[in-house]
């Protein structure tokens, strides 16, 4: 197997194994455990909880002392066991701690797998900017197979959504022993403690270009959340309105919001373009504009004559999520060292997975609670939708004040140092 097929299968079962629950968790939390709101909040806080500390934890292990393909495969192995037991989990304050283990596990494995196809493609001279993407998207590829899995087999409300995954991750585990060694750098002594743990890349907030962009980065983390967490489920509720319940659209609704993960397949593939010819500030930019079409156009969709403004919504959150995470990924890779590479990807994802998916979670969980929950329990989508539209368009404008970046795509894009 070539090395370029080698890697499509990592990223592919990478994803594949987050895709199988991401999308359809609302689903089993509300429809099947009747678990509330604010607590839901708090199980996607996990993801930002274990993104705080652990990207950047593997990532200084894998510059200083492991095998990044190996430290890789323990920890989907980790993750594997745990979203198993998470199955068979009955109450939410039990079912927060199984999965904040789970994510522990996971959600490193993030930047690793990053880390591991930059080092993989450089190590053979392969053209990063180029060659990446198109290995990348296998990743979304993985991502929609899971959810078309969950939701055929009718178990997008069910805990075997939690099997499939765990056998994903089992495989893949076993499978990273077998991917090109990624030896940590240790060429030279270091010279203090900041270096010898591998720390060297928080230095990157001293450049307060690179500060502006991680907190950027941040906030948009915030919005991704908000759409994993609730965006299947709202097009989901449309079943308990007569006149929608027996649409197709409604009764496949996580086959219907994989359209977002099809779109992706098509922006990161636009990647290169956009980034030699307009900037990682315009890309960035055109993601969170991206963003507030994806929530205005949720705020007034429905499944029958409103139809199109979810398949376009749809389509919008390709360019949303590529521009901004792909992107975003490649940057902070020209931007940094060999030596801090891993350490710089776990950083990148702690700012977006970590602090930003913790900003989202407690805040629209504590906001649907408070502001836009009926006495019965349902959620006013409309309201829900416009306060996410208006916060993606606060970001964009203060993104485009601040962050002062000139593009010079022979030197932004190059990543042969």
């Amino acid at each position: 197997m070539g090395l370029k097929m080698r890697l499509i299968t990592m990223s592919f079962l990478q994803f594949f194994v987050w895709g199988a629950w991401l999308i359809t968790i609302a689903n089993y939390w509300f429809a099947t455990k009747q678990w509330g709101p604010a607590e839901f909040g708090s199980i996607f806080m996990t993801l930002g909880l274990s993104s705080l500390f652990m990207p950047a934890i593997t990532g200084i292990i894998a510059d200083r002392w492991i095998n990044a393909e190996r430290l890789y495969g323990v920890l989907h192995i980790l993750s594997g066991i745990s979203i198993f037991y998470l199955a068979q989990v009955d109450n939410p304050q039990d079912f927060f701690w199984v999965m904040f283990v789970a994510m522990i596990f996971y959600m490193p494995t993030i930047a690793l797998s990053n880390s591991i196809a930059y080092n993989v493609l450089k190590s053979n001279n392969f053209d990063v900017i180029k060659v990446f993407p198109p290995i990348r998207v296998w990743g979304t590829v993985g991502f929609i197979a899971a959810m078309w899995t969950t939701n055929l087999t009718g178990h997008k409300a069910t805990e075997y959504q939690f099997y499939i995954s765990a056998i994903g991750s089992l495989i893949l585990g076993i499978y990273s022993f077998t991917l090109p060694a990624c030896r940590p750098d240790k060429s030279g002594k270091a010279k203090g403690f900041a270096e010898s743990m591998g720390l060297n890349a928080f230095k990157l907030f001293a450049n307060s270009k690179m500060a502006l962009f991680f907190l950027f980065a941040m906030l948009l983390g915030a919005a991704l959340q908000l759409t994993n967490m609730y965006g299947d489920r709202f097009v989901d509720n449309f079943k308990d309105v007569p006149k929608y319940a027996d649409l197709f659209v409604v009764k496949y609704s996580t086959i219907i919001m994989s359209i977002s993960q099809v779109s992706e397949t098509l922006f990161i593939l636009a990647i290169p373009f956009f980034l030699k010819r307009f900037g990682i500030k315009k890309v960035m930019l055109i993601s969170m504009v991206a963003w507030v079409l994806r929530f205005g156009l949720l705020a007034f969709a429905n499944p029958a004559d409103g139809l199109w403004m979810i398949i376009l919504s749809c389509i919008v959150y390709g360019m949303a999520f590529d521009f901004f995470n792909v992107s975003g990924s490649l940057f902070v890779e020209t931007q940094t060292s060999a030596k801090i590479r891993s350490s710089a990807q776990g950083l990148f994802m702690m700012m977006v997975n970590g602090i930003g998916a913790i900003i989202g979670s407690i805040t629209s969980g504590y906001i649907i609670e408070s502001y836009y929950t009926n006495a019965d329990g349902s959620f006013q989508w409309k309201g829900i939708w416009i306060a996410f539209a208006i916060y993606a368009a606060i970001v964009a404008v203060l993104f485009a004040v601040l962050f002062r970046h000139k593009h010079d795509p022979n030197v932004e894009l190059d990543v042969k140092h």
